[in-house]
C-alpha cells in the first residue's frame, strides 16, 4: 500500500478538515486540557487564513472548529518558520477570540480560543522538548492565569516518542504525522491498533485521491521547496524584511533566478505574487 504525507495541504484538511472525530481526537491529545475540559463534539468553521508575505503564502495549511460550548480552535499546519509567525498566530486567535462578542452583549461570554500549530521545522533550538504552551500569566505569581487565549506550538522535528510514552494518544498522533509519507510501505502495528489512527492512515491511501487531486499535492512540495529556498536565500542576503514588503525589484530578481532554475512560471507567481504575463516578459 502507498500513502501520502499527511503534512501536505490535501492531505491535512482532508484527514482533520473533513473528519470532525479525528480533529477532536487530535485536538484533545495536544491541548493543555484539564480533566473535565475533553471536547467531546465539533463543528467546522470557514478558513479565513490571509497570509502577510506572498512569499510564503502557500506555507500554511489551517482548521477552524468550535465545540458546543462555544470554545474555537484553530490548527495550523506551518511547513516554513519565520519569526513573525508568532506574531500572526496571536493575531489570528485574538481575532477570533474578539469576534465573538456582538455589540451589546457580556464579556462573559467570550470563550476561550485555542491555537494549535504543529510546525514542520525547529525554531527554538535553545529549548529542550518540543511542546511549547504560551498563556496570560502573572509574572510573578504563575498559578494566576487570565483565561482567554491559549497558544500551542508543536516543533515535530524534535518529537520522539520514547520520552513520552506516557501520553499515548499524543505520541500516536504525532508518529502519524512525522512518520508516514510517500516511502512508507507498512504502517507501525501501534498506529493501526488504534482505530482514529487507522482511518487517519487509511485516508491517506493514495488510491483513495484522484489524478488531479495527486498532481496538487505534488505541486504544494514543489512550491513549498522553492518557498524555502527563497526565504533561506532572503536571510542569507538579510533582505528578509525587503521581501515581507514585497519589494517589486526584488520579486523580479527572485522570479528571474527561478526562471534560469526552469520553475514553472505558474509556481514563480504563486511565490512572488507576480502576474504570469510579467514573469514571462522578465
Amino acid at each position: 500500500m502507498k500513502y501520502l504525507d499527511p503534512k501536505a495541504d490535501l492531505t491535512f484538511k482532508r484527514v482533520f478538515g473533513e473528519h470532525p472525530d479525528l480533529v477532536m481526537s487530535l485536538l484533545n491529545a495536544l491541548l493543555p486540557l484539564t480533566a473535565g475540559q475533553e471536547i467531546t463534539d465539533i463543528e467546522y468553521l470557514p478558513s479565513e487564513m490571509v497570509p502577510e508575505n506572498p512569499l510564503r503564502k502557500n506555507s500554511i495549511v489551517d482548521v477552524r472548529c468550535k465545540d458546543k460550548e462555544g470554545r474555537q480552535f484553530i490548527v495550523e499546519m506551518q511547513m516554513i518558520w519565520s519569526p513573525e509567525f508568532k506574531q500572526r498566530v496571536l493575531f489570528n486567535a485574538s481575532k477570533a477570540y474578539v469576534r465573538q462578542m456582538n455589540v451589546g452583549e457580556q464579556y462573559e461570554l467570550l470563550q476561550p480560543v485555542y491555537s494549535l500549530n504543529l510546525v514542520n521545522e525547529i525554531f527554538e533550538p535553545s529549548l529542550e522538548g518540543y511542546y511549547h504552551h504560551y498563556q496570560m500569566i502573572h509574572v510573578e505569581n504563575s498559578d494566576k492565569v487570565i483565561d482567554g487565549l491559549q497558544l500551542i506550538f508543536v516543533e515535530l522535528p524534535k518529537f520522539t516518542p520514547h520520552s513520552y510514552s506516557e501520553k499515548k494518544m499524543q505520541v500516536l498522533w504525532l508518529r502519524y504525522l512525522t512518520e508516514i509519507n510517500e516511502k512508507t510501505r507498512e504502517v507501525p502495528e501501534e498506529l493501526m491498533a488504534n482505530s482514529e489512527v487507522k482511518k487517519a492512515v487509511n485516508a491517506l491511501e493514495i488510491s483513495a485521491f484522484t489524478d488531479a487531486q495527486l498532481a496538487g499535492y505534488e505541486k504544494f512540495w514543489d512550491i513549498i521547496s522553492v518557498e524555502k529556498t527563497l526565504y533561506n536565500s532572503a536571510e542569507r542576503r538579510g533582505m528578509a524584511q525587503g521581501m515581507a514588503q514585497g519589494k517589486a525589484e526584488e520579486r523580479h530578481l527572485i522570479a528571474i533566478n527561478l526562471k534560469k532554475q526552469g520553475v514553472s512560471f505558474e509556481i514563480i507567481s504563486q511565490c512572488t505574487g507576480l502576474p504570469v504575463k510579467e514573469i514571462e516578459l522578465l
